[in-house]
């Protein structure tokens, strides 16, 4: 009864399917919920500001690198996609197909710190600091904001891994707790990149 509450597979249930639950701890929701509210006010005020100096947030948008975001969100999206492949595996009681299926979304989840130094890197020795304008203020705290939740998140997702890894049987609420947080963690990218990158 213990391991169903906790969102795991319901044997006598049609064909091994859940119950419908809320994935995950209900704490991890609460400050999923805080955490989008915050950063939805970010992004209400960066879009006045952009109202109010277009011609600038234009100006200034160009100087980033797309190529460097647009692989940043291929790298988080394929990251979500082996944690959601996981959570599933998990549930199913395959532990090593989980361990390894949450590794590579570990593995692809390290890439966009590594990724977004390259692009931090030149825009700050070409000048363009939070100092500059309104614009570029927004950009590093939003997406400074955004990298340090994907460091926590490799932090968490290595726990979940550890979880796995344990000799008593892995605890799945924990495992989708984990899940819920990393899939917060790329919602919240795909809106700045969408607001940063590409709303012209």
């Amino acid at each position: 009864m213990t391991e169903l509450a906790e969102g795991s597979v319901d044997a006598s249930s049609p064909n091994g399917k859940l119950r419908n639950h809320i994935p995950g701890e209900p704490s991890m929701w609460f400050f999923v919920i805080g955490d989008l509210l915050i950063f939805g006010v970010y992004f209400i005020a960066y879009m006045y500001y952009r109202q109010q100096d277009h011609d600038v947030f234009l100006q200034s948008q160009a100087r980033l690198n797309l190529d460097i975001g647009a692989i940043n969100t291929v790298v988080l999206l394929t990251s979500s996609l082996f944690v959601a492949l996981g959570t599933s595996a998990a549930r199913a009681g395959k532990t090593a197909d989980a361990v390894r299926l949450f590794g590579i979304a570990l593995a692809f989840g390290a890439a966009f710190p590594l990724f977004k130094v390259f692009e931090y890197a030149p825009e700050i020795i070409s000048g363009s600091t939070p100092g500059t304008n309104l614009f570029f203020m927004y950009y590093f705290v939003m997406t400074g904001m955004h990298l340090c939740h994907v460091l926590l998140g490799l932090v968490i997702l290595g726990f979940v891994i550890r979880n796995l890894k344990g000799s008593a049987p892995p605890k799945i609420s924990f495992v989708e707790t984990g899940a819920t947080y990393w899939h917060m963690v790329d919602i919240l990218w795909l809106v700045l990149f969408a607001l940063l990158y590409l709303v012209r």
